[in-house]
């Protein structure tokens, strides 16, 4: 899934902060298990997860996380469009007030409870992937999109999702549209070694118990609803 030490490296600079513990296995024993992956950009990454720590900004992570790899944040009229692996690819996407009627009368059915409003988000990612699809060239995309299985610009690897998810919700946050939750830190899990390749997704905080909730489309086709899955279970996900 890694472009190279560059997308790796700068996207786990900036979102995987405190994700994983584990530490028992060195850097040079990670890279003899690499695989097909850049042995560079897993060295990178391997450090990153190995070492990082918690931040206590969120906001300030995401940004970072986005200027990181010149990627624009979104407002309320305009988005850019991650795709084609590592944002190798990116689509600007303006947003008119028929945009954001739409995002408001769908996040409206979410005002009674953050179990409601998690229902409505995950309706508005979808819309949002079919909104941005015919323009972005992505209305082909599949599920978990690897080098494994079908690459190009139409397709999306998890860097792609995650950042473009997290877009979608900043523009919810700035148009005032989410009551129960707070936009989190994107985060990261699995080294390979654990027989997992690295994955990321888009997280979201419930306000009242600051439970944190996994916002991932990339396991979903084009225009699908995303898997919306407490934090710790989909941190033990394949």
């Amino acid at each position: 899934m890694w472009r190279s030490k560059h997308v790796a490296g700068e996207f786990f600079a900036a979102h995987v902060a405190g994700v994983l513990e584990r530490r028992e296995y060195s850097v040079n024993q990670a890279v003899s298990g690499a695989g097909t992956m850049s042995k560079r950009a897993f060295i990178a990454l391997a450090m990153l997860l190995w070492g990082a720590q918690p931040s206590q900004a969120y906001t300030a992570t995401i940004e970072r996380a986005f200027t990181e790899v010149s990627l624009k944040l979104p407002t309320t009229a305009s988005v850019t469009v991650c795709h084609g692996f590592g944002c190798a690819h990116r689509t600007e996407v303006g947003l008119g007030s028929g945009d954001r009627a739409r995002l408001a009368a769908l996040l409206a059915a979410g005002r009674a409870s953050a179990e409601a409003e998690r229902r409505a988000v995950a309706t508005a990612v979808a819309w949002f992937d079919r909104r941005v699809g015919p323009q972005a060239g992505t209305t082909g995309r599949i599920a978990r999109a690897s080098f494994l299985t079908r690459t190009g610009p139409g397709q999306m690897d998890c860097i792609d999702t995650s950042r473009n998810v997290t877009s979608l919700l900043l523009i919810l946050h700035q148009l005032r549209l989410i009551k129960h939750h707070e936009i989190d830190s994107l985060v990261a899990r699995g080294v390979l070694l654990d027989g997992r390749g690295p994955h990321a997704t888009a997280v979201l905080r419930e306000t009242r118990s600051g439970r944190k909730w996994a916002i991932d489309n990339w396991t979903r086709n084009y225009g699908e609803r995303p898997d919306v899955l407490p934090l710790e279970q989909w941190m033990t996900e394949r």
